[in-house]
Formats: C-alpha cells, structure tokens, sequence
C-alpha cells in the first residue's frame, strides 16, 4: 500500500551527490556525506533530509572516531527513518564502497510511525536508483555490531569495515 508520500528534491540532491564519487579536490571530499537521516515532514506528506543527522566525511578522525557506531548512535530509539551509509570495506580481493539503504524501525516506534514509514518506504527507495543494498533494522541489537552490517555487504568476504578488523583469527 502507497501512502501517497512524496520525496523532496533535497533528498535526491543528496543520494545523489553520495552516489557519485567524481574526483574531488580533498576540501570537497571532506563535505561529502557519510551517512544521512530522513524522516517525514511535521504533515507526514513528505520524504525531507533531517536536519543535523548526518557524517561528514571531514569529521572522521576529528571529530567521530569510528563513523559506523556515530551512525548507529544518530538513529532515534522511538521513531522510524530512513538512511543512506556510505560503506567503506574490504575483502580479501578489493576494497569497495556501497551505499547502503537502511529502513530503521525500531521496536519501541509507535505503530503509526511504522505504518507509515512502511507505506512510504517505495516512493523513496524509486529514487534511490542504483542502490545494491537494502537493510531494515527493527532495533539497536541488529544493527550495533559491525558485522551485521558486513553480512549485507558480502558475507565472510568481508574482512574490515571502515578500516576496522572484522575477524580475530587473521
């Protein structure tokens, strides 16, 4: 079921300036996005970037050391959004990077909240052309450990996410 929810143009702007990685001077790359919330607007009729609920990629290192667990920390408890992650992982053959869709329903949302971020969920997903990889998370015990978030990249192929080990036994 559509709600009739549509997608503000921000939200495109920014999956698509997330999804093109053009060579960029190394000011330009540190205003690049990491990882973004969405949330409906106060009318519930519209997709709208949230406000002050993103990474970017310059604070890493300064100002957010792991930038995986500073997303997971930006998710609210009792609400439902939407997220875009910019993965950055290796495997034994390649590093890689994915954009990664998240639909964040957490158990303690209201029912509404997660109706009608449900019904929503397509109007923002046709946007989000391109995207390999799609993750609906119910709570914080899903999503916490770094390599739930590896099994949706590859599996065992995956051997760090943002630079960080994934497997003891190496």
């Amino acid at each position: 079921m559509a709600s009739g929810v549509t997608v503000h143009d921000e939200v495109i702007k920014v999956f698509n300036d997330m999804k093109v990685r053009k060579s960029s001077s190394p000011e330009e790359v540190k205003k690049r996005k990491k990882a973004i919330l969405f949330c409906l607007s106060d009318d519930k009729k519209q997709i709208i970037v949230e406000e002050a609920k993103e990474i970017l990629v310059g604070e890493i290192g300064e100002t957010v050391q792991d930038p995986y667990t500073s997303f997971v920390q930006l998710l609210p408890q009792t609400d439902c959004r939407y997220a875009l992650y910019d993965a950055t992982y290796e495997t034994k053959e390649s590093k890689k990077e994915d954009l990664v869709f998240i639909f964040w329903a957490p158990e303690r949302a209201s029912l509404k909240s997660k109706m009608i971020y449900a019904s929503s969920k397509d109007a923002i997903k046709r946007k989000f052309t391109g995207i390999k990889h799609e993750w609906q998370v119910n709570g914080l015990d899903e999503i916490q450990d770094r390599i739930a978030l590896a099994e949706k990249l590859g599996g065992n192929v995956v051997v760090s996410l943002e630079g960080i080990s994934l497997h003891t036994d190496n």
